[in-house]
């Protein structure tokens, strides 16, 4: 039954994995025996946290094109194949309604969507090395629930972006399971993020965001790394397509 939910000696790499809730990935996945690389836009906070947790750094700035290129040259002349790609890097913006500027929009869509959809084509090489039939490479996008209900705070362009996150993840995994690469997308609730640092580092805001959780907390480290974990492992090899609220229950409320 270990074996079912092993990671061991797997390649991944994790895009915003300095922080947040990508750092709790790659702290999952270290722990949990694979070999991992982390790649984040500050080339210094990078290579200090790829310190801390034992896995190697690729910095990279993957709203640019040559921030793409660069990651994926680097990772491809250290490794032959990979096993797990994390597409985690993200930003917000917040605003009212009609004070929301178009550039918000422009940001986001070149921050949360397009690095999703070109890195993952970029990486095919490196994916297509390590699938089989029974063993699938594995694509895991960080979505959020609010690409799937109506955030509480005016955030347009992120919850925009986020729903095209997840119907991204669905495209890719029709277009690619006949190459057996699996294409899932995590939507995560309430974290402690950098994203959610405004809120969550109230103690009044904290509990008053925890009261509206049906399982009555904030989510935890092991909460996200193990859902991207049993998504890598052999557990999840017969998913595709998915995008998985792990939100303690917030999304059935409509």
């Amino acid at each position: 039954m270990s074996d079912l939910f092993s990671v061991a000696g797997k390649n991944v790499l994790v895009t915003g994995g300095s922080r947040g809730i990508g750092l709790m990935i790659a702290r999952g996945f270290v722990e949990a025996g694979a070999k991992v690389w982390i790649s984040s836009r500050r080339a210094d906070v990078c290579a200090e946290v790829a310190g801390t947790l034992g896995c190697e750094a690729v910095p990279a700035d993957l709203s640019t094109p040559e921030g793409l290129a660069a990651l994926t040259d680097g990772l491809s002349s250290r490794i032959s194949r990979l096993d797990v790609l994390v597409n985690n890097a993200g930003a917000t913006w917040g605003a009212p309604l009609e004070e929301y500027p178009d550039g918000a929009f422009d940001k986001l869509w070149a921050t949360n969507v397009k690095p999703v959809f070109r890195l993952t084509v970029s990486l095919l090489p490196l994916l297509r090395a390590a699938a089989t039939e029974d063993d699938p490479a594995r694509v895991i996008n960080i979505g959020s629930i609010d690409g799937i209900k109506v955030p509480s705070m005016e955030v347009y362009a992120y919850s925009a972006t986020k729903a095209a996150v997840h119907m991204l993840t669905r495209q890719l995994a029709h277009q690619l399971a006949a190459e057996s690469i699996t294409v899932n997308a995590i939507a995560p609730g309430p974290f402690d993020s950098k994203m959610m640092a405004f809120a969550l580092n109230n103690p009044q805001v904290r509990a008053e965001i925890a009261g509206q959780v049906p399982l009555g907390r904030i989510g935890r480290p092991e909460d996200m790394a193990g859902t991207a974990i049993y998504l890598a492992s052999r557990a999840g090899a017969y998913l595709t397509g998915a995008v998985i609220p792990v939100d303690g229950g917030l999304t059935t409320h409509g």
